[in-house]
């Protein structure tokens, strides 16, 4: 606010000066100037700020206690508390492995049979995962492209350009089945005309193996859109992979949070859907590295500062990722916390948290938030859009995970105008769709134009339901403010 500047520091040039009865005179200045500004306004600013974009889980529902007493475990008995403390295993602690692979077979259920602890390496959260990925199984060279369902979960971006994609990545629109397959397919096809590389930068001896392409996805419950991939969709993308020589790397990190999208009606869950490395496992005509690696992590279960995930892939995935620079010298990244996670697994202790609290909180919330954009932003001609299911599910129509993406009308204003008039005139932070771009793809930023671009992102995870439904309350009087001018 620049005429708030202008008094401030004239005031501040006159205490200076010894004249301290003038410093009365510029609080009464500073106080009318800031009256009139938010009465021309018309705002609400001087309300609290509500974020509506911030995909963090809120920290009244980490398991602290639960945290308190893993950690006791671990440090007061001093055979375990020397394991915790030297330099942990490559891949982690064979304990932790071990327990997560029985909880994920606990819960999928995949066809494929139990999951082999051997498939099982510990990470320090899946945004570090992705990178490890990336440096041990693509070359810039040789690999091609990177393939994201767009909107993306635009903060991976930074991964790929690190890892020397800049510039070819290439967004793949999302159907109503989670991605477009056919121009998935189009796109490798075209990619396959291009002289083929060299893997110059590594050699076969330190990266046995080196992928054309790699397809990042989030097929459950996904960031942005929380759609969710059909089974079929699920097998085709493996197939095709297989085909061009592709790693998909999904974020499977929503997947446990899940409930019935209507508050009435049957209330039993099917089964989840399968993990793109599950589908791998399962269909014929699997290789030794395989063409699928679930990046997991308890940053949304647990919190994340714990900074411990896994990635799950075939035992060769895991013998490579062993050889990944920090594990070689400083062995199981996150080790302490995951010692922690590994009681907390074991235990039995995590899965009644999620059970008890995330699961019964975010429902609400969620329910809350649908009720409140019926209320206030759906008679404006804003949509919710479609979340997708997936075939062979028997119970009810689910939710989950973190986010709801909204249309906003067609032909009446930009997203980015929209969000930045909400912040500034209403202390209201939300994410629009122009962020969800995949970077660097200039048809992608066309298509987003036409489309999701003209949406927004919203999280219910991070404030509770009597702000949840102010923010809605915020983001409606901010477009209809908007729409007045």
């Amino acid at each position: 606010m620049p005429e708030v500047r202008r008094y401030v520091m004239r005031g501040l040039e006159k205490i200076s000066s010894g004249c301290l009865w003038l410093f009365h005179i510029l609080i009464f200045n500073y106080q009318s100037a800031l009256g009139k500004i938010r009465a021309n306004m018309g705002s609400i600013t001087e309300e609290k700020h509500i974020n509506l974009q911030l995909g963090w889980p809120s920290p009244a529902l980490f398991p602290s206690e639960a945290l308190i007493t893993a950690s006791q475990a671990v440090l007061g008995d001093p055979k375990i508390a020397a394991q915790a403390l030297v330099y942990g295993p490559d891949p982690g602690h064979e304990a932790l492995r071990s327990a997560i692979a029985s909880w994920l077979f606990g819960f999928y259920h995949p066809e494929a049979g139990p999951i082999d602890p051997s498939r099982i390496f510990v990470t320090n959260g899946a945004s570090g995962a992705l990178s490890m990925l990336l440096t041990r199984f693509t070359d810039p060279e040789y690999t091609k492209r990177i393939w994201a369902i767009e909107p993306t979960y635009f903060l991976a971006a930074q991964a790929f350009q690190d890892a020397g994609f800049d510039g070819r990545m290439r967004g793949v629109p999302e159907d109503d089945e989670g991605i477009d397959i056919d121009f998935l397919r189009q796109g490798l096809l075209e990619s396959e005309k291009e002289p083929a590389k060299e893997a110059t930068f590594k050699g076969a001896a330190a990266c046995p193996k080196i992928y054309k392409h790699i397809i990042y996805a989030i097929p459950t419950f996904s960031n942005p859109s929380a759609k969710t991939m059909s089974l079929r969709r699920r097998e085709q993308l493996v197939q095709l992979a297989r085909e061009f020589d592709a790693l998909v790397i999904t974020d499977d990190v929503y997947d446990w949070l899940r409930w019935p999208a209507s508050e009435t009606g049957q209330t039993q869950l099917s089964q989840p859907p399968p993990r793109l490395v599950d589908v791998d496992r399962k269909l014929p005509g699997t290789t030794t590295f395989g063409n699928a690696v679930s990046n997991g992590s308890f940053s949304k279960i647990v919190g994340p500062g714990v900074r411990v995930g896994w990635v799950e892939g075939s035992p060769d995935v895991v013998k490579e990722l062993c050889k990944y620079g920090p594990v070689r010298s400083g062995g199981c990244q996150g080790h302490l916390s995951s010692m922690f996670i590994s009681h907390l697994v074991s235990s039995g202790a995590l899965e009644k948290h999620i059970q008890e609290t995330l699961i019964p909180t975010y429902q609400q919330r969620y329910y809350a938030m649908m009720e409140s954009l019926k209320t206030h932003l759906l008679p404006l001609g804003f949509t919710i859009s479609p979340t997708g299911d997936y075939e062979g599910s028997r119970g009810p129509v689910e939710a989950g995970g973190f986010f709801t993406y909204i249309n906003v009308p067609t032909n009446t204003l930009r997203t980015s105008e929209l969000v930045e008039h909400a912040l500034d005139r209403f202390n209201l932070r939300v994410a629009h769709g122009g962020m969800m771009l995949v970077a660097g793809d200039p048809d992608c930023a066309s298509r987003a134009s036409q489309g999701f671009g003209q949406a927004l992102r919203l999280c219910w995870a991070w404030h509770e339901k009597e702000d949840i439904d102010e923010g809605i309350r915020r983001l409606a009087a901010a477009f209809q403010s908007i729409q007045a001018r």
